[in-house]
């Protein structure tokens, strides 16, 4: 449970809802934008150099559909809140719970209680440079989870993490809504290192999204995809996944290439790379040592595929990794 003064200082009612309890009925558009669309526009929330903020959410009102041009996440400090998702997905945030929203994605939400405490945070996408570099670099996983934020409207349009019980969540989470709201020193690298976290754990718990949406049913199956690949990249097959899930061989490769972008193979063979990437830049292990414990067996067809994704050899790449100008 959030901290009690923090809480009580999230639970203040703010002018807008001063007004909408004396009888207004609308939420005030001119706070959020001046677009006719109703996209809540980060230089409202923003103010001048911030990357990040905190707004708690208006209660007492429809909040009726609108879009972002901003990463949005919502992490809900007590109580509940009612989400409609592109005007047909229905979903309840509880307590303790977070959401990630794409900002392409349509989002209205029914009125909330007094007790109802959501904490949006408003994010632009740069805030993020450094969370990326804490979450391992060329990760599928990672990139997949970070692709689910962009605008691309081929991507997911939200990730619902049913967290209620995840104490690391809850309290890295917390950490970020106390040091943006107490505008500590140093805020920036600590919010940075703290949303990194975050999402280190996110990784770890992807078993947590809400899969009653169909869409979201199809996001885990992807990640439970992407885990068992990087899990078992040396023995990965799209047979043994599929036996696992309990879902036809054909119905994954659809899965995978709808949400990843890419084929089962093409991504184990770039989990593997990526690896043989680590290992080149964090060891002296000689290059041939290298192919074997990245599962290849073929040393030319290695150099070649590795070339032509990296373009540079094995060599040099780990002479790049190793300058200390990289």
């Amino acid at each position: 449970m959030i901290e009690t003064n923090l809480l009580q200082h999230l639970k203040k009612i703010s002018e807008e809802e001063k007004l909408l309890l004396s009888g207004e009925k609308n939420v005030q558009k001119s706070l959020y934008t001046n677009d006719p669309e109703f996209v809540v526009d980060s230089r409202k929330m923003l103010t001048s150099g911030k990357l990040i903020d905190i707004r708690p959410h208006t209660r007492f009102v429809h909040f009726p559909a609108h879009k972002h041009n901003y990463i949005e996440m919502i992490y809900m400090c007590s109580g509940t809140t009612t989400h409609i998702i592109n005007g047909s997905s229905r979903l309840t945030l509880d307590t303790g719970e977070l959401l990630l929203l794409n900002p392409n994605t349509t989002h209205e939400i029914l009125p909330a209680g007094m007790d109802d405490i959501a904490v949006n945070f408003i994010i632009l996408p740069e805030f993020f440079d450094r969370v990326l570099v804490m979450l391992e670099e060329e990760n599928t996983l990672r990139d997949f989870l970070i692709g689910a934020l962009k605008t691309d409207k081929n991507v997911t349009p939200y990730l619902h993490f049913q967290s209620i019980d995840i104490l690391p969540v809850q309290n890295l989470a917390e950490n970020l809504v106390w040091s943006l709201a107490n505008s500590q020193p140093n805020r920036r690298n600590i919010n940075q290192t703290t949303m990194g976290l975050l999402f280190l754990h996110l990784l770890n718990h992807t078993d947590r999204i809400n899969m009653h949406d169909s869409g979201q049913y199809e996001q885990h199956l992807v990640f439970t995809i992407l885990q068992y690949i990087d899990h078992n990249y040396l023995t990965a097959t799209l047979d043994e996944i599929s036996r696992q899930l309990h879902i036809p061989a054909y119905s994954v490769s659809k899965i995978i290439k709808k949400h990843a972008g890419h084929t089962f193979k093409q991504l184990l063979q770039m989990k593997r790379l990526h690896q043989a990437a680590f290992l080149l830049s964090t060891t002296t292990l000689p290059v041939e040592d290298i192919i074997a414990l990245t599962g290849y067996d073929n040393t030319s067809y290695f150099h070649r595929i590795f070339r032509e994704y990296y373009h540079m050899t094995p060599r040099v790449y780990r002479l790049q990794s190793s300058s200390p100008a990289r």
